[in-house]
């Protein structure tokens, strides 16, 4: 079996991960002792041994929902939301802080990956409502090389996930050097996930007892609040805009 929670997975949150992972495992009374951390996101959501996993919302609703469980939704608690709901903050440098959108896409945009709801369809939906298309792209490969791009000037713009974003506030110091220029609409945030053969049922209420068992200090680090049931056709009803060419 495999459990994996890599998504904000970073040197400052793997002990509350490996906590809140515990804590799961508890009240399951099965899954393995560790999480994995050294394989590749697809390979981890598509493995039959699946057992526990966050997945990002473009992900499961092209490709995934067909081959997986949905276990519910994690609250993050952020403002102006929903519960279970998050949002993309767009960055730029703080140099160009009265930029527009428009100015902005006169220059080039870094995004992670072309599969990230918040990276790559948030955005450019928002863009495109506006009219709006990033001249230039480049590939970062993860929400926190985009944003050091940004603050480096190697990219005038990027989108990140608002929980993303609170953590590179917290923990990285070339946030100083970046500014927020406007925010997405919100949508159903990154999903828990289990593979096809497992009980999903189960595995929700281990969940939810271990997100309340948490300290103060771990909820805290994660942003965790709840779990909340949001369908997988909220999920599916999110645009998904054309790939970046």
């Amino acid at each position: 079996m495999i459990a994996m929670l890599g998504m904000y997975d970073r040197p400052e949150t793997a002990a509350s991960n490996d906590r809140l992972w515990q804590a799961i495992r508890d009240h399951l009374g099965y899954g393995p002792s560790k999480l994995t951390r050294d394989c590749d996101f697809w390979e981890i959501w598509e493995s039959p041994d699946l057992l526990f996993a966050q997945t990002c919302g473009m992900p499961y609703r092209t490709r995934l929902h067909r081959q997986v469980q949905l276990v519910g939704t994690p609250d993050y608690g952020l403002p102006d939301c929903p519960a279970g709901h998050y949002y993309s903050v767009f960055v730029t440098h703080v140099d160009v802080s009265q930029a527009t959108l428009a100015d902005l896409c006169e220059g080039t945009f870094a995004y992670n990956e072309p599969v990230s709801q918040s990276g790559w369809a948030a955005p450019q939906y928002h863009l495109a409502k506006m009219g709006l298309a990033p001249g230039k792209k480049i590939q970062s490969g993860a929400h926190y090389l985009s944003a050091r791009a940004v603050a480096e000037k190697q990219a005038d713009f990027a989108s990140l996930d608002a929980l993303t974003w609170e953590l590179i506030q917290r923990y990285d110091d070339f946030a100083k050097s970046l500014h927020v220029v406007a925010r997405t609409t919100p949508t159903p945030t990154l999903p828990y996930i289990t593979g096809p053969r497992q009980n999903a049922t189960e595995i929700r209420t281990a969940v939810a007892k271990a997100i309340a068992d948490l300290s103060l200090k771990d909820r805290a680090i994660l942003g965790l609040q709840q779990l909340v049931e949001i369908p997988a056709s909220a999920y599916l009803a999110v645009p998904s805009p054309p790939p970046p060419v």
